[in-house]
């Protein structure tokens, strides 16, 4: 069948993570991406070179794209890059905040001119503000709005272990011009659009700051929830860890009974209810890990599922790698076959086939 978005064309001025990743999504629905690269090429492209030779990040979020070499203070591609958008659907751009404008090509003006046309910025704290000018990447955003204070154990700060600002940016962005297609579809008219990852983590954190501003701030727990318990990893007799979520009360007491071997424990006032679970969590914990330390992993999964409670393994990428629930697709890349993690959706009446990775100034047919 053919894929949705056929016929679409999206320009992309983008570089590193957050743009990539929301065209790329486009490109798997079918749309013609036109990548625009300065001649040295997205510097994404150098970040490292897992992906035959290749950086992981470029291979994974460029596949289907065509790219083509502009040097936007020139003339001559000036005027190559306005025809190209005056054909275009869709003009998405991660440049500093004004750059665009600065080279003439403001996106409410290319409005003006182009009705239809739907132009997506991406900005680190968008497009007013004290810090509207100021470079944005993504773990200073994650230090930013706070996400790496609830982020990691009792001692200090951490990381998310992924780039989760840009992929939570760029997938906002995905949605935003998915929504203004379709409006257009109703309506003739494009959109300007403007999605900061400011703004983003911001609407994410929405949980942790209602809780903040109600007096009671989250505390970093590492691997246990801040508000149910037992909802925690526990290490096994051959060392193992095993993490857990008991989400009601009478989970905690089929836990009790056939985990802990202890009914009596499901109806104790100290750890009857969830509320008072986690005001006696030292206690909670300390009876499920004791239990958790005479079993091997393998005995105890059986006796959790035995009791009906939720659990997970906790891998590392070598347990990903391996694990049986990952799909993969192959891409061709200009260093060679990269197989990688499938996108998530699955479309039954048109399974996908995903197009190369271009090399600089490639396009792609």
């Amino acid at each position: 069948m053919t894929l949705p978005l056929t016929g679409l064309r999206v320009v992309a001025v983008e570089q590193a993570v957050a743009a990539p990743f929301a065209t790329s999504r486009l490109a798997d629905a079918g749309a013609e991406v036109i990548k625009i690269e300065r001649p040295e090429g997205d510097f994404a492209r150098g970040y490292d070179t897992a992906a035959a030779g290749q950086s992981s990040y470029f291979v994974w979020l460029n596949r289907g794209k065509s790219s083509v070499v502009m040097d936007l203070t020139d003339p001559a591609d000036k005027a190559r890059f306005a025809d190209l958008v005056a054909g275009a659907d869709v003009l998405v751009q991660n440049l500093k905040r004004g750059a665009l404008a600065r080279l003439g090509f403001a996106p409410e003006d290319l409005r003006n001119r182009h009705p239809r046309l739907i132009t997506c910025s991406i900005t680190g704290y968008g497009e007013g503000g004290p810090l509207a000018d100021r470079k944005a990447y993504d773990l200073l955003i994650q230090a930013e709005s706070g996400l790496c204070s609830i982020t990691g154990g009792p001692s200090e700060p951490a990381r998310v272990g992924m780039s989760i600002v840009d992929v939570a940016t760029g997938a906002t962005a995905h949605a935003a011009i998915l929504e203004a297609l379709i409006a257009r579809g109703i309506t003739g008219q494009g959109a300007t659009l403007s999605v900061s990852m400011f703004d983003v983590m911001a609407d994410w954190l929405t949980v942790p700051l209602l809780n903040h501003e109600a007096g009671s701030s989250p505390q970093r727990v590492g691997m246990a929830h801040p508000s149910i318990s037992p909802y925690s990893a526990f290490s096994t007799a051959d060392g193992q860890l095993i993490l857990i979520s008991v989400q009601s009360d009478r989970e905690w007491r089929k836990l009790a009974e056939v985990f802990l071997g202890e009914p009596g424990l499901g109806t104790d006032p100290r750890f009857a209810t969830n509320v008072a679970r986690v005001a006696h969590r030292d206690q909670t914990d300390a009876l499920v890990a004791q239990a958790f330390a005479t079993l091997t992993a393998d005995q105890a999964e059986a006796r959790l599922r035995e009791a009906d409670v939720a659990l997970a393994r906790v891998n590392d990428m070598a347990g990903l790698s391996s694990h049986p629930h990952l799909r993969r697709i192959t891409v061709q890349t200009p260093g060679g076959p990269v197989r990688y993690p499938a996108p998530a959706p699955r479309v039954a009446e048109a399974p996908r086939a995903y197009r190369a990775v271009p090399a600089v100034g490639e396009s792609l047919p």
